[in-house]
């Protein structure tokens, strides 16, 4: 068969072991044909193609990004787009389309099966927020440079006895902020979940301080909004998927922390620190069994399917089941993580 392969959406730390992963086992056991398709959905729509042989993918296993590049380009927002990459697929002979990606671009995969287009999804996002599947790689880096940056400002914060708050990615959920905060030690955690009130945030600094302790390390998710309040946003433009970009809640917070009590505050932003770099071992082996599950689906004629991880095994799930849905914080991690709040 001839396979591709294409990444789209943000990049996320695993993209390069699960390319690695299909194209090994896709020549070595079923002497496939493997393709490159270059920056997501748009190189279907311009032609733009690699091809993918043990060479090409030799070495890539520790490193992040991805080598097909990626891109948030929705082929529904074009004229004709659709109709487009179904003459290319059909030009290039591919039988089939390994897609890798998180919502926006396993939706796309989800919609142009009704065009006729075989696909096999892998999830794919740092925010872990992708229903159907426990885990998603690139998630358990994220969460690994957060808790880092938290042990770094642990030291800096009890030093000059200041409240640090440290922004963290998520845009509709906690994850990283939840794990990475539980992780790193955290005196408060705010996600998207759990609106959050500047009275109580202030009233867990006032409590350390009663105990003599002179500083306080915050964690917030981007997406984190006051009660009664809206997101924080960064910029109004939307992505061809809809999306806003958010970003600030962090410094939100540390003005109103100053207002409300005179306590110098700092703010850190991690953004696009969390995606970059090696992915851990955990991401590479998650990677890993996730490509090579996916090259079975395609030889599986399980099409329309995203590979995903459930317990410690391996798993099928249709992408009507997973696409428009969002998996929320486990509300029980939270609660373990806010007894040690204040």
């Amino acid at each position: 068969m001839k396979v591709g392969i294409l990444s789209g959406g943000g990049d996320a730390p695993g993209i390069n072991a699960v390319i690695r992963a299909v194209v090994r086992k896709g020549i070595k056991q079923y002497s496939d044909d493997l393709l490159g398709i270059k920056d997501g959905w748009n190189g279907l729509l311009e032609n733009a193609y690699m091809p993918l042989d043990f060479n090409a993918v030799s070495g890539i296993l520790p490193r992040g990004g991805s080598i097909l590049g990626t891109t948030r380009t929705n082929p529904f927002k074009r004229e004709k787009g659709a109709e487009k990459i179904m003459k290319n697929v059909r030009e290039a002979g591919l039988d089939a389309v390994v897609v890798i990606g998180g919502d926006d671009t396993l939706s796309v995969a989800h919609k142009m099966a009704e065009y006729g287009l075989k696909c096999v999804g892998v999830p794919k996002t740092i925010d872990n927020d992708l229903a159907g599947t426990d885990y998603t790689f690139g998630f358990n880096t994220a969460v690994t440079i957060a808790t880092d940056a938290l042990d770094k400002l642990h030291t800096t914060a009890e030093t000059h006895h200041r409240v640090m708050i440290l922004e963290v990615m998520g845009r509709y959920t906690g994850w990283i902020a939840v794990e990475a905060g539980l992780a790193g030690g955290a005196d408060m955690i705010l996600i998207p979940e759990k609106p959050f009130d500047m009275d109580e945030v202030c009233e867990f600094i006032k409590r350390r301080q009663a105990r003599g302790r002179t500083f306080s390390l915050i964690v917030v998710a981007e997406g984190a909004k006051p009660k009664g309040g809206v997101e924080i946003v960064y910029s109004e433009s939307l992505d061809e998927f809809g999306h806003i970009r958010l970003g600030g809640v962090g410094y939100y917070l540390g003005k109103e922390i100053e207002k409300y009590m005179q306590t110098e505050t700092r703010v850190v932003t991690l953004g696009h620190l969390q995606r970059g770099g090696s992915p851990t071992p955990f991401d590479r082996i998650l990677a890993t069994r996730f490509g090579i599950a996916a090259i079975d689906h395609v030889h599986q004629k399980k099409f329309g399917h995203m590979v995903a991880i459930k317990g410690n095994k391996m798993a099928s799930v249709p992408l009507k089941d997973v696409v428009g849905k969002r998996k929320t914080v486990d509300l029980e991690l939270y609660d373990i993580a806010s007894v040690f709040f204040g």
